[in-house]
């Protein structure tokens, strides 16, 4: 019986725990995040998250509808550079490349684009482009789910940042949504109790 109050007591603490960090995140983020081009405010620079461009059926959408979001602010003046950061941390899977390219194919100047190979997670993402780059008037351009995890990290980084919302591709994929709930709980646990920093500043 003592085993059976032990073990629910836990998964009540646990299940709350996931429920307080997912409120904690999307409350805070809600008014930072547009899915509006004319409505977002201007900031300097854009900073896109990161993925795999190739998918098992051909490009991955996360990626080209990332890619289109940046591409469309831009043409609509609502920044002025792009900072494309992602993982290269092995031969052969270059994300920064693969998003500057596309940027350039699609009439994006390579003077405007910045490159961050050092993107492995969000929390690099976004506390290198302020750390590193120095762009911290940035508006964060990834799916909202994302997006959201993003700019908790900068708002903690007090970086003047709102977020664009790019179209998700699979807005019910149902395992999407499972791991978003630990992630939000990881971004929480990042901050606040392990003072995580990104793995090269």
């Amino acid at each position: 019986m003592k085993i059976k109050i032990i073990f629910l007591t836990l998964f009540i603490g646990f299940t709350a725990f996931i429920i307080y960090c997912n409120y904690r995140v999307i409350n805070q983020t809600k008014n930072q995040i547009y899915t509006d081009v004319n409505a977002i405010p201007f900031r300097e620079y854009g900073l896109v998250l990161g993925t795999s461009k190739a998918a098992t059926n051909g490009i991955n959408l996360y990626f080209q509808y990332r890619m289109d979001a940046a591409i469309d602010l831009y043409h609509q003046k609502k920044i002025n550079k792009i900072l494309v950061s992602g993982d290269n941390h092995i031969k052969g899977y270059d994300e920064p490349t693969d998003m500057a390219n596309y940027l350039i194919e699609h009439g994006i100047p390579s003077e405007d684009i910045i490159k961050d190979f050092a993107g492995f997670r969000t929390l690099d993402s976004v506390v290198r482009a302020k750390k590193v780059f120095k762009c911290e008037d940035i508006t964060i351009i990834s799916q909202e789910f994302h997006t959201e995890r993003a700019l908790y990290i900068a708002n903690y980084y007090q970086m003047n940042a709102v977020g664009f919302a790019a179209t998700n591709p699979y807005p019910k994929r149902s395992m999407s949504k499972f791991r978003e709930y630990f992630a939000k709980c990881l971004v929480i646990l990042d901050l606040h109790v392990w003072n995580r920093q990104p793995k090269f500043l």
